[in-house]
């Protein structure tokens, strides 16, 4: 996700250098909870809405195996709802060096919904060589809890441990090995547990101008278990390990009169993890893993305090694309990539105490992520991870929220 709660969303994300609220100071930056010093209390819950379509087209062969040089193309729309996104977040007051925050947060998920077709080939029916229907549904809880440390009155330190909480559903599974029947579905999501750390540090010149840095390392899971039931009615188990990215993050924030400014700047490895390192098809035909590569990402936001108590923020963030070409099948049940995110935000100080802010959401993916179908029958003979020629398979989608907070502090 581009930030977490509405204040953080509304600012494209850009909080390691600017801390504006506490959820995005303990999800981007745990150094920068400092600036806080009363206790605060923020629960937000966002409606998010995504509309991907995957298309393909495949050659038709004839009898002998040879291209006949007509196609079969479709395109499927998704038909999932609505998916709610929650963040709750605590900082303890303090009139020491010592700052204590606690977070729980909904922090990454992908999924999509394309019926079974007739007319795309990718969701044909698996007597048919397609898919057929095609569901996913993965999300991450993260909780951490902060501990920071002014070191001077402008320089401060952080660390968060962090503990996770996945959830994966999978129609077909592709981490398993098919049979005769085709790949089997799982039968209920799995869960797995993670854990990780986070690393900042802050700094603020008091004269408007504010820094920070901070390092997420990888958040290490264990193994999905799945109980997957196969179309003729048999059942099997599989292992599969998703891990969550380190992410390395930069940011600035200047503040003067009734404007803030905020820039983040990160980078996200997803090559080096677990799920995403591993690419192309197992000896058993099954997927070994989705072969993204690492991106970076750039938030910038600016808040407006001129009207009072109704402060007005706007936000952009762009995000380069982790899927290969070559491997865009492999990640048709995760096509959520954003290329480019607008946020329109504002809140409203009801008292000295409570605040509620409000942030509407639009992204879209830019230009459609495509590559070749792929067949583990035709891997030894179609480098490569079995190509098929002719073929191609292309996915798009754009997103919308809208997300409400409230905040007390005392």
């Amino acid at each position: 996700m581009q930030g977490v709660g509405s204040v953080n969303m509304s600012m494209g994300g850009a909080s390691t250098g600017q801390p504006l609220d506490i959820s995005g100071a303990l999800h981007w930056n745990p150094a920068a909870i400092t600036v806080f010093k009363d206790n605060q209390a923020r629960f937000d819950l966002g409606l998010f809405f995504s509309s991907p379509e995957v298309s393909s087209t495949v050659p038709v062969f004839d009898g002998n195996g040879q291209p006949t040089g007509q196609f079969v193309s479709g395109t499927t729309e998704d038909d999932r709802g609505v998916s709610p996104l929650p963040a709750l977040a605590y900082k303890m007051a303090s009139t020491s060096k010592h700052h204590f925050g606690f977070s729980a947060f909904g922090i990454s998920g992908f999924g999509v919904t394309f019926p079974e077709s007739n007319t795309n080939p990718i969701n044909f029916p698996q007597s048919q060589g397609g898919f057929g229907r095609v569901e996913s549904n993965y999300t991450l809880l993260q909780v951490g809890v902060a501990y920071a440390y002014q070191l001077t009155d402008k320089l401060s330190v952080g660390v968060q441990p962090t503990l996770n909480m996945g959830s994966l559903d999978l129609t077909p599974n592709p981490t398993a090995n098919p049979t005769q029947a085709g790949y089997p579905s799982t039968d209920g999501a799995a869960t797995a547990f993670g854990f990780g750390a986070q690393f900042g540090v802050f700094f603020d010149s008091g004269t408007g101008f504010k820094a920070g840095a901070s390092y997420k390392t990888t958040q290490t899971f264990g193994d999905f278990e799945f109980d997957n039931v196969y179309l003729d009615g048999t059942d099997g188990t599989n292992e599969f390990n998703l891990d969550y990215p380190a992410i390395l993050s930069f940011g600035v924030g200047y503040s003067a009169g009734n404007f803030d400014l905020a820039l983040d700047y990160r980078n996200v490895y997803y090559e080096n993890t677990d799920g995403f390192e591993a690419s192309g098809w197992t000896q058993t035909a099954s997927v070994a893993g989705f072969g993204w590569e690492n991106i970076t990402i750039l938030s910038a936001g600016i808040q407006y305090k001129g009207v009072n108590k109704l402060p007005l923020r706007l936000g952009y963030t762009y995000s380069s694309n982790p899927i290969r070409d070559d491997l865009a099948f492999f990640s048709v049940p995760a096509t959520a990539i954003i290329k480019n995110a607008f946020q329109v935000g504002v809140g409203y100080e009801l008292t000295d105490r409570w605040q509620i802010d409000g942030v509407f959401h639009y992204g879209t993916s830019g230009d459609a992520t495509s590559g070749p179908l792929l067949n583990p029958q035709f891997a030894q003979n179609f480098p490569p991870n079995g190509a098929i020629p002719g073929s191609e398979v292309s996915y798009d989608m754009t997103t919308s929220m809208f997300m409400f907070g409230a905040q007390y502090k005392w």
